[in-house]
C-alpha cells in the first residue's frame, strides 16, 4: 500500500528487518503504530506523526548516533516512541492488538509454544 506521501511497503520491510534484531517486546509497540497509520480512521496529520516516528527509529539515519553516546542515541528513539504510542492510544482497537500479535508469533515463534495460565493473585 503506497500514498502519495508515505511509502508503507518500504517502511513495513525496514519494521521486518528491525524487529528480529531488537525482539519480540520492542517490535509490538512498533507495530502497533503501524497498523494504526495504515488505518482509514487516523487523520493524516496523525498519520504523519506515526510514520515520522517510526521511521525514525527503524531506518539507519540517526540524529543523535548510538555509538557516539550510547544510552543518549538509544533513549532518543525509545522516547519518541513512548511518546507516539501514548498520543496513539486512542486509535488502537483490538483488532489491531489481537494483529499484532499474531504477527508476532509468525516472526518468533519460540514463544507461541509457551501457556500463560494467570489465576488468583500474581503470587499464587
Amino acid at each position: 500500500m503506497t500514498t502519495p506521501f508515505f511509502d508503507y511497503e518500504k517502511l513495513w520491510k525496514n519494521i521486518c528487518k528491525w524487529s528480529r534484531k531488537v525482539g519480540r517486546v520492542a517490535a509490538r509497540p512498533v507495530l502497533l503504530l503501524y497498523y494504526v497509520m495504515t488505518s482509514e480512521d487516523t487523520s493524516k496529520k496523525d498519520k504523519a506523526m506515526v510514520f515520522a516516528a517510526i521511521a525514525y527509529l527503524v531506518l539507519p539515519l540517526d540524529l543523535i548516533q548510538a555509538w557516539k553516546l550510547p544510552i543518549i542515541g538509544w533513549l532518543d528513539e525509545g522516547l519518541s516512541i513512548a511518546v507516539i504510542i501514548k498520543k496513539m492510544q486512542k486509535y488502537i482497537t483490538p483488532e489491531m492488538q489481537q494483529r499484532a500479535n499474531e504477527t508476532l508469533d509468525q516472526w518468533f515463534p519460540e514463544y507461541t509454544e509457551f501457556e500463560v495460565v494467570v489465576q488468583g493473585s500474581p503470587c499464587t
